[in-house]
C-alpha cells in the first residue's frame, strides 16, 4: 500500500512539474505571437503611410495636362426655378451651370440644342424638393442627373461634365 501512495505522489509531482513547463511554453508562444502581430501591424502602417503612394510618371503627368488643355466650356444662362413644396411657402433655386466638353465642335452642336437642354433641366428641377439638394450628396446626384439629361438632349454630342458655378436654394 505504501508503494501506491509513493507512486501517486511521484505522479502528482511530475504533473506539477509538467504544468509549470506547459505554462512557460504557453507564455513563450503568446509572447511570440504578440511580437509577430506587432510586426505585422507596424509593417502595414509603414506600407500605407510610405510605400503605398507612387510618384506619377512623366507620361501620366503629360496625359493629364493634355486632357486639361483640351477642355472647352459652355455657359448656360442663369436659371431661377421654383421647387416642389408641400406647404404654401414657395422655395426657389438659382443655378449657374457650365458644361464641359472635350471638343470645340461639340460647342457648335450644343448651341442649336440649347432650348432642349434648358427644357430638360427645368422639367426635372421643378419636381425636386429643397431636401433633395441638401449636402454634397444631393448636389452630386443632381449633377449626375443633369449630365444624363443634357447628353440625351444634345445626342450625338457628348458633355463630359456639368459644373456648378453657383447654387442657391432659398
Amino acid at each position: 500500500m505504501a508503494n501506491t501512495s509513493e507512486e501517486s505522489s511521484d505522479a502528482t509531482g511530475e504533473a506539477s512539474a509538467d504544468g509549470g513547463a506547459s505554462k512557460k511554453k504557453k507564455l513563450i508562444i503568446m509572447a511570440g505571437g504578440g511580437a509577430v502581430a506587432l510586426l505585422l501591424v507596424g509593417g502595414g502602417l509603414f506600407f500605407f503611410m510610405k510605400g503605398g503612394a507612387k510618384e506619377p510618371t512623366a507620361e501620366a503627368v503629360m496625359a493629364v495636362e493634355t486632357q486639361q488643355q483640351h477642355a472647352y466650356y459652355f455657359d448656360l444662362p442663369m436659371m431661377i426655378l421654383n421647387l416642389s413644396t408641400a406647404d404654401e411657402r414657395p422655395t426657389f433655386v438659382k443655378l449657374e451651370i457650365a458644361l464641359e466638353v472635350g471638343d470645340e465642335k461639340m460647342l457648335e452642336v450644343i448651341k442649336p440644342n440649347l432650348p432642349r437642354v434648358l427644357d430638360a433641366f427645368q422639367t426635372y428641377m421643378r419636381e425636386l424638393r429643397a431636401s433633395d439638394l441638401q449636402g454634397s450628396a444631393g448636389l452630386f446626384r443632381l449633377k449626375e442627373e443633369l449630365q444624363r439629361r443634357v447628353n440625351i438632349a444634345v445626342y450625338p454630342a457628348r458633355v463630359d461634365d456639368v459644373l456648378f458655378k453657383n447654387v442657391i436654394v432659398q
